[in-house]
């Protein structure tokens, strides 16, 4: 872990004395430009110097469950292979190509092959390829409020205009505003980059909101690029809803997965992009140019977790959930909202008189709770709100600590 004494946190900008006491003048470029940095590498910084055993850690998007038996047991195996010690093929393994697009074409009804896969380093850097091979520079993406800043990040190293479309906030959950969605299409749209569960929120699309982004996306001439990374990571009964299975939208849909999340295989780094036969060459390209590949010591792994029966998911799943009801007891009566998905949930720290930073620093300074705030993550649901990931502490770590943070925050 970097000292964060000497490196200041991602995104800030180097002070008047330049990098290591050059004095530079630097014009920085255009597409830096509304670029923030994440907040997750400090308050992990913050945490991992405080040394206690007993810092509560929901601040970053991890878990602590473990990968799949048999990717622990194929990885060690590929290690001391020379055919997995390679970077060829330069789209990925033919085995783990033709299992993304197996599980793929199972979640969205589309007969995809492995001629429709390229594997990246990570789903982000799948996103990242998508837009560098999609977007002009001026081109708009639509997004949601609120959103991963890694992606608003992206969309801009790309050169694209991120446009938010608020997802509402109410006891039962988030919802879509629709009626902006089609407000926030227009004829500079290029792409839509959507995410269900969203992350931060854990808002869950339904059936009518992807039809109203095939709407939406069919009235702009369009792309719709899927965020997949907690597709199947889903609460209460919900039940996985691919968008190309919604009618206009198979041939709009650009499918980037990972295997960091539902397979807990965060350290392998391995994604998949899965398109359109006629946007592969361009994405191949841009792929090849950027990071190419994750190791081959990683792929075949992916591909026997990705071939394993849905009982694996649906185990880490139930656990999760398990993690988000604690929590939810916990913070029972305070504005926070219940995602229906996914790994964190959000606290409207407005509404207690406070911004998501502040609040932060009274959690960890006065209660041992490192979570972190929202600044950079949205418009109207950013600077005022505090996110808390609860993937990664089991439940009786989680029980017992509303207490703690309704003191820490001067709340009953």
């Amino acid at each position: 872990m970097a000292d964060s004494r000497i490196f200041p946190e991602i995104g800030e900008r180097a002070g008047p004395d330049g990098v290591f006491g050059m004095t530079l003048e630097m014009k920085r470029p255009a597409r830096l430009d509304g670029m923030a940095g994440i907040g997750v590498d400090r308050m992990g910084a913050l945490a991992d110097a405080a040394g206690k055993r007993d810092i509560l850690r929901f601040e970053n998007l991890d878990t602590d469950l473990p990968p799949p038996e048999v990717a622990m047991r194929i990885t060690g195996e590929a290690a001391r292979s020379d055919e997995d010690n390679s970077y060829l093929p330069f789209v990925g393994q033919v085995e783990l190509r033709r299992a993304v697009a197996r599980h793929v074409g199972a979640l969205a009804g589309v007969a995809y092959d492995e001629n429709q896969v390229l594997i990246s380093a990570g789903g982000l850097s799948g996103i990242l390829n998508v837009l560098l091979a999609l977007v002009e520079t001026g081109d708009e993406v639509v997004l949601t409020d609120p959103t991963y800043s890694g992606l608003l990040n992206r969309v801009r190293l790309a050169g694209g205009v991120p446009r938010l479309v608020p997802l509402l906030p109410s006891p039962a959950g988030w919802t879509l505003d629709r009626d902006a969605l089609h407000k926030a299409v227009g004829k500079r749209t290029r792409l839509l980059l959507l995410m269900s569960p969203a992350m931060p929120s854990g808002a869950v699309l339904e059936r009518a909101d992807w039809e109203a982004v095939a709407e939406a996306a069919a009235a702009a001439d369009a792309l719709l690029l899927y965020d997949a990374a907690m597709e199947r990571i889903l609460y209460d009964g919900r039940a996985p809803l691919h968008p190309a299975s919604v009618d206009g939208l198979a041939e709009r849909t650009i499918t980037v997965g990972a295997a960091s999340k539902e397979l807990r295989m965060i350290g392998w780094r391995v994604g998949w992009i899965v398109a359109p036969q006629a946007l592969i060459p361009d994405l191949a390209l841009v792929n090849l140019s950027n990071v190419v590949v994750p190791v081959g010591i990683a792929q075949r792994a992916a591909a026997a977790a990705l071939r394993l029966p849905a009982d694996d998911v649906r185990s880490a799943v139930a656990e999760w959930e398990r993690r988000r009801d604690a929590l939810l007891a916990e913070l029972a009566g305070l504005p926070v909202v219940k995602p229906a998905g996914g790994w964190s949930m959000l606290l409207h720290t407005a509404a207690l008189g406070c911004s998501g930073a502040e609040a932060s620093k009274r959690l960890f300074e006065n209660a041992g709770v490192a979570a972190t705030p929202m600044d950079g993550w949205g418009e109207r649901h950013g600077a005022g709100w505090l996110r808390f990931v609860f993937a990664n502490e089991p439940v009786d770590r989680i029980r017992g600590c509303g207490a703690r943070i309704r003191a820490a925050l001067g709340v009953k």
